[in-house]
């Protein structure tokens, strides 16, 4: 069932958005060849505890999942569109782009955020489409305002998306967030004006458009985990807490 949040919770929404913001920003910098990713999810781990919160990605598993997520931070690089496992094995190469996605439990309440960025210097392609994930979160966002339905987010990502000649990853979505990781309603990155649930002030949404060069198929490795685009194409990903307002869409994960 789809919840709305009360004005007390928002408040506390907005300041756990506020310190993931930061701990990602602190994370981003720490991005460059020759990291090993888990160093990155230590990083990650630290800041949010520091912080007074808790990962909330840490050994989180739904009935679905085969075993429970083992970090703090997703690290997915290339053509790995999310969920991938950092490692001391995994090793960031100029050139690469790497989406950084994090979730954190402050004060029991719930919220989640990714950015993508790249690795030293990339081609115009791969900079084109971190650019245009990135701004079709913005297009989401706009969105997501009282009255509307999740139709209206769904298309507005897939419609702003797919001009720019990408396409988006259809078997991943976004979701409600606040009081679990995971709460309803889902939210396609792709689908039709007028459509789904109507949206209501105070609810709390994970808009995360998932974007690939390629074509939009993905599978899961054996890791059980990291899912990737089953072309081999690269993908980026971007993703904000917002509440729904009557205005839009109002970014909680920000500083």
């Amino acid at each position: 069932m789809t919840t709305v949040k009360t004005a007390k919770e928002i408040k506390i929404l907005k300041e756990g958005g506020k310190i993931l913001a930061s701990v990602l920003r602190e994370v981003a910098k720490n991005v460059r060849s020759g990291v090993a990713t888990i160093e990155l999810d230590e990083l990650a781990e630290k800041l949010i505890r520091r912080a007074g919160g808790e990962p909330s990605f840490l050994n989180y598993k739904t009935r679905y999942d085969k075993i429970p997520y083992p970090a703090s931070l997703c690290v997915s690089k290339s053509d790995e569109v999310v969920h991938g496992i950092p490692s001391k094995e995994k090793i960031l190469i100029e050139g690469d782009i790497v989406s950084l996605d994090i979730g954190m439990k402050y004060k029991g309440l719930y919220t989640d955020m990714a950015i993508t960025v790249p690795v030293g210097e990339i081609n115009e392609k791969e900079k084109e489409l971190i650019e245009t994930t990135k701004e079709a979160l913005k297009k989401g966002i706009k969105g997501a305002r009282e009255g509307n339905r999740i139709g209206d987010i769904s298309f507005a990502v897939q419609n702003y998306v797919e001009k720019k000649r990408f396409k988006v990853v259809r078997n991943l979505a976004g979701h409600g967030v606040g009081y679990k990781v995971h709460e309803e309603p889902e939210i396609p990155n792709f689908g039709k004006k007028g459509t789904g649930e109507i949206l209501k002030e105070g609810m709390i949404l994970a808009i995360e458009p998932m974007v690939t060069t390629g074509r939009h198929e993905i599978i899961l490795d054996d890791d059980n985990w990291t899912w990737r685009t089953k072309d081999g194409s690269l993908s980026a990903h971007f993703e904000h807490t917002i509440v729904v307002t009557k205005k839009g869409g109002e970014v909680l994960t920000k500083e």
